[in-house]
């Protein structure tokens, strides 16, 4: 009898485990109606997303092709890392070197007329890199960068691989040479963390502009910036690369902007070149117009849904429940993450109801919705006979 009163003591003044919380509700949501079918170009390759809520996929072979001039989005990349510019900012005076003046008097690639001596700002040249596509600027920026153009292509592929660009392989900054190659994929990677910044979106974003110092209107050859919700990126084309187009786009979804990216590289027009370019653009714009018409909105989850429990570790579970409603974007047949965590907290022994004890998730990344879970009714320490009875 003192046996069974010792053990029945030791076992009531055990440290109890540490409640969990679980998840009862389904673990994803699926959009309505069948898979989105994309109007995929059928030739070359091409890449999209929506921004932090998922991948729409690729199509065609994901090798390395040369790029052409979408390898600026590059070197404007690493040059507004080393050098960031905020807002409408114009940055330092950057001077034209001899060697930039005497390459804008090139007829056979894409320059900016500039002469030796003439200061631009950093703004105004990653205006000339990015809507005029200017190689000569590219290689000035890369000089002004980092010293010399291998100095700067060595900073180009080390930025590739931060990024996680596997495939891709930088061997100039304007992508005159064909050596310098990619893929759909790893572009829409490079597109992500580019448009992260502000001065490059507003760039990109330009069909037009004046420059001081400039002869003429520089114009961007992304036709498709007259388009609805359309907000660059970037062109090339080359008899190597045929039209490529980096491209971003918005959809307004419940009053808040959705960005929408994606590559289409390899597009060949049986005629010029410039055909090749206006093909790149047109079977984007099949794409951009897919996606902006089938992202829409629902409700996952409602204020009030039970959607876990907390258990105790002994046998007792209490209802969690949402603390709002979570209004996901996706389109017809995007399944999309459910979990549920304790949020940072310490998930408690006992607490009334109502106390927020963790919170539930809805997708991943930066589209990513969260919304704290409560206890639907009081949660208790485990009873007497459940801490008596506990093996292990």
């Amino acid at each position: 009898m003192l046996l069974v009163i010792i053990l029945g003591v030791v076992q009531a003044l055990r440290p109890l485990p540490d409640p969990s919380l679980k998840l009862t509700s389904d673990a994803g949501y699926r959009f309505g109606g069948g898979a989105l079918s994309m109007p995929w170009p059928d030739q070359g390759q091409s890449a999209a997303e929506v921004e932090g809520v998922g991948s729409l996929g690729t199509s065609g072979e994901q090798k390395p092709v040369p790029i052409a001039s979408v390898t600026k989005v590059m070197t404007a990349y690493v040059v507004l890392k080393d050098h960031p510019l905020k807002g409408d900012a114009e940055g330092p005076k950057i001077k034209i070197d001899g060697q930039a003046a005497e390459e804008a008097k090139s007829a056979d690639e894409s320059r900016a007329e500039v002469k030796e001596g003439q200061s631009f700002t950093q703004h105004q040249l990653l205006q000339l890199l990015l809507i005029n596509s200017s190689n000569n600027i590219a290689r000035l920026l890369a000089r002004w960068d980092a010293g010399s153009l291998d100095a700067f292509v060595k900073k180009m592929n080390d930025a590739a691989e931060s990024l996680g660009m596997k495939h891709t392989t930088y061997t100039d900054p304007s992508g005159l040479k064909e050596s310098t190659k990619s893929t759909a994929a790893d572009q829409l990677k490079l597109a992500k963390a580019a448009m992260q910044s502000d001065a490059f979106r507003a760039v990109v974003a330009t069909p037009n502009t004046e420059i001081p110092g400039l002869p003429d209107r520089i114009y961007n050859n992304n036709n498709l910036l007259v388009k609805p919700g359309v907000i660059g990126i970037k062109t090339g084309s080359s008899t190597p690369a045929g039209g490529a187009l980096m491209w971003g786009a918005v959809r307004t979804i419940d009053g808040k902007k959705q960005r929408i990216l994606g590559v289409v590289l390899e597009q060949r027009a049986t005629t010029t070149l410039d055909a090749s370019l206006q093909l790149a653009q047109t079977n984007s714009y099949k794409l951009i117009t897919a996606v902006q018409d089938a992202l829409t909105s629902a409700t996952v989850i409602k204020k009030g849904d039970v959607v876990g429990q907390v258990d105790d570790g002994l046998g007792g579970t209490t209802p969690v429940v949402a603390t709002k409603d979570l209004k996901a974007v996706g389109w017809s047949g995007l399944t999309v993450d459910i979990k549920i965590g304790d949020g940072g907290k310490t998930v408690p022994h006992s607490a009334k109801a109502g106390t927020v004890v963790g919170e539930v998730t809805v997708g991943t990344g930066p589209g990513q919705l969260k919304a704290p879970v409560a206890l639907q009714d009081d949660l208790s320490e485990p009873s007497f006979g459940a801490k008596l009875t506990r093996i292990g």
